[in-house]
Formats: structure tokens, sequence, C-alpha cells
């Protein structure tokens, strides 16, 4: 049997944001008090896999405040160092640092960001967030099959739109899609099972379903 790696995707817990910011890359967002209970759960998500036989080898995760701040419990309970991937990092928008941005949509000025959806014209195309991430995830599992060998698993915190991406990638679907139909709630796990060929299939999970149903629907997440 050849051997294989999985990496789960997870994107970090719900973000302090009182003034609905498309916050993007901005620093300084941290998770909310939910954002904090949801980094808990799926910490102990993932030393629940590792009682069960499926051990967690090596962490990563965007530099961002909130997913550094998602993984730190689980780093702490399983003993783990992390390493900051810059792949992995939230997609670039041009609407970064706005509130309430529907209401800038209606301002001429901003018309031409949306000349084309499916690239999309106003932040970093679709295709080189999918290229990025999925580089990063071929180095994390190389690197957990030279260390750890066949069935080594490895955690990434990101972000939801470069996730989804990526697994419409995988999944032989376009990638333009409707963003308010994205399977990516806060702390889901999205899971590549990476082989001799590549990403051999996905999976995805909500250990946090409870959870995500209490919490606010903020952009730039």
């Amino acid at each position: 049997m050849a051997d294989t790696v999985t990496v789960h995707l997870v994107r970090h817990g719900e973000v302090h944001n009182p003034d609905k910011v498309l916050y993007g890359r901005l620093p300084s967002f941290g998770l909310s008090t939910l954002g904090q209970q949801m980094a808990e759960g799926i910490a102990d998500h993932f030393v629940q896999r590792s009682e069960r036989g499926h051990p967690v080898h090596l962490l990563a995760a965007s530099p961002l405040q909130r997913a550094q701040e998602t993984i730190a419990p689980l780093a702490a309970k399983l003993s783990l160092p992390v390493t900051i991937e810059d792949r992995v990092l939230e997609a670039e928008n041009a609407f970064e640092g706005l509130s309430n941005v529907r209401r800038h949509l209606r301002t001429p000025k901003y018309w031409p960001l949306l000349r084309n959806p499916f690239r999309p014209s106003w932040g970093e195309p679709y295709k080189h967030q999918v290229e990025r991430v999925l580089q990063a995830v071929k180095d994390v599992a190389d690197r957990a099959l030279t260390e750890h060998g066949d069935g080594a698993e490895a955690v990434i915190v990101s972000h939801q739109l470069p996730i989804w991406v990526t697994r419409l990638w995988a999944e032989q679907r376009p990638l333009w899609h409707d963003p308010r139909q994205r399977e990516c709630t806060l702390t889901s796990v999205t899971s590549l099972r990476i082989g001799p060929t590549g990403v051999e299939s996905v999976s995805y999970t909500e250990p946090n379903k409870e959870l995500s149903k209490q919490a606010l629907a903020l952009p730039g997440a």
C-alpha cells in the first residue's frame, strides 16, 4: 500500500469584531470569547482522535492572530510546536478595512472592482490561493511522511476562502462560487488525504457545530 498522510485544514474560530470590519489580513483581530471556546473544542477534537489511534504529528498556522490563537490550545495539549505558514494566509481583498461593505458597493468608485467575479477582480485570484495552499500542504505532508511515516497527520489553521477554494479544486469543481454557499464553518475541518499522486480524497467535519450556531455572521473571516 502506498504511503499516505492526512492534512487537516482548520478554519479559525470566531473573531472579536464589534464594528464588523472586513479585516482580511489586518493585524490585531483576535478571537472572541466564543472563538476561544471553539479553539478549546477543536483541541479536544484532535486530542480525542489521538487517543483513538490517529495522533497529530505536526502543527502549522497562518501568522494572523486569529489563527495563532485558534491553534494555541491544541499545541499546548499535544506539546507540539507550531510552524508559522505564510502560504495559508487569508486572501488579499480590496475592501479590507471597510465596515458595512454592502453599503460601499453602492458607491460608483468601487464598481470597477466587481467587473469579473470569476477571478475575482476585487482580490487575490482563486487560482493563486489554491496554488499557495497546495504547496504548503505538500510541504507539510512531505515532512510528516519523512519524520513520522505512513498514516501521519498534520493540522494547519487557515481561513475560510483559501480552504474553500482548495477544496473546490480537490473535488474538481469550478473555483468561482457564491460566498453564501461555502461549506466551511468556524473551526470546521477540511481533511485532505495525500498520497503519491497528490490529493486522493477530501472529507469535511464540524466538531464545533453547536458553538458555530451561536456565532455572528462577520465579514473578512
